[in-house]
């Protein structure tokens, strides 16, 4: 049967659905949100369940984290197909994985994608590639459609390595720039005005182009959320652990990630940082 099998219908998998769907693919896709299959069916795709789903011979993950795509993979029937995982996990774990998917006869390989969510709808989030040739080249078949960039970094695992230095650059952009945002204001500088000549300064990033405006105009709705970050930046701390390496600044901004997380701010789009900073700066963090 043609077409592909997506798991994990959130901000990342609802974009990777709208743009399969776009560019003419099939997509039967799995969540146990009932609204989020409502919304696949509504832009043409198909909802079903998990076993409709592995039927397809390309099948995409988009769920939460590492033990979800674990679940996925354990509860996997037996048979050659290709499973895409798109989603940030352990890189160790996901090469463990990769030998347990081996024994039913399915190929895993990785394509986290660097970029928000909007990013990806426009499909220039950067897909990180890595894992079987093969497997790789079964996918390529459809990634044109996710996405104009590709890059391939390696074998299983080095994909999720890649996308976990990244993740601490981008994490800490957001944090520079909302404390930035913060100190500015409170010497009477206008959030609007301080973007606007920061980006013509040497300060300027792709980060503060994104995010700066969602912090200036205290608009939060979700690109990439809290409780995301905050479950990247644990994983990122374990896995510098791992080689005998402390983070200190990825420390501060994870407390940043856990106070907005405490006081139900999980929810919010990752600019949200703004919010944890400006408690930080009145002792209140």
């Amino acid at each position: 049967m043609s077409g592909v099998g997506l798991f994990g219908l959130g901000l990342v998998g609802a974009a990777v659905a709208r743009r399969l769907i776009a560019a003419g693919h099939g997509v039967t896709g799995h969540d146990p949100d009932a609204g989020r299959m409502a919304e696949l069916r509504a832009m043409g795709g198909v909802p079903a369940g998990p076993g409709e789903v592995w039927e397809r011979p390309l099948v995409i993950s988009a769920v939460f984290d590492t033990g979800q795509l674990a679940g996925i993979v354990d509860a996997a029937p037996e048979g050659e197909r290709v499973l895409v995982s798109m989603s940030t996990c352990d890189p160790d774990a996901i090469a463990g994985l990769g030998g347990i998917a081996a024994a039913k006869g399915i190929t895993l390989v990785e394509a986290p994608i660097s970029g928000t969510s909007r990013e990806l709808e426009e499909g220039s989030a950067l897909l990180l590639l890595a894992g079987d040739g093969d497997g790789l080249k079964a996918f390529e078949a459809v990634a044109g459609a996710i996405s104009n960039k590709r890059r391939r970094v390696g074998e299983l695992g080095a994909g999720n390595r890649m996308k976990l230095a990244i993740n601490l650059v981008l994490g800490l952009n957001r944090a520079a720039c909302a404390e930035g945002l913060v100190f500015a204001e409170a010497m009477g500088i206008a959030p609007g005005v301080f973007l606007e000549v920061a980006r013509m300064s040497a300060a300027e990033s792709a980060v503060m182009a994104t995010k700066g405006p969602k912090m200036a105009a205290r608009d939060f709705a979700p690109e990439g959320r809290v409780a995301q970050s905050r479950k990247d930046f644990q994983l990122i701390r374990e896995t510098a652990a791992r080689q005998g390496r402390g983070l200190p600044f990825a420390e501060r901004y994870l407390e940043a990630m856990a106070d907005l997380a405490e006081r139900g701010e999980g929810d919010l789009d990752n600019a949200a940082i703004l919010l944890a900073i400006e408690r930080m700066a009145k002792g209140q963090g």
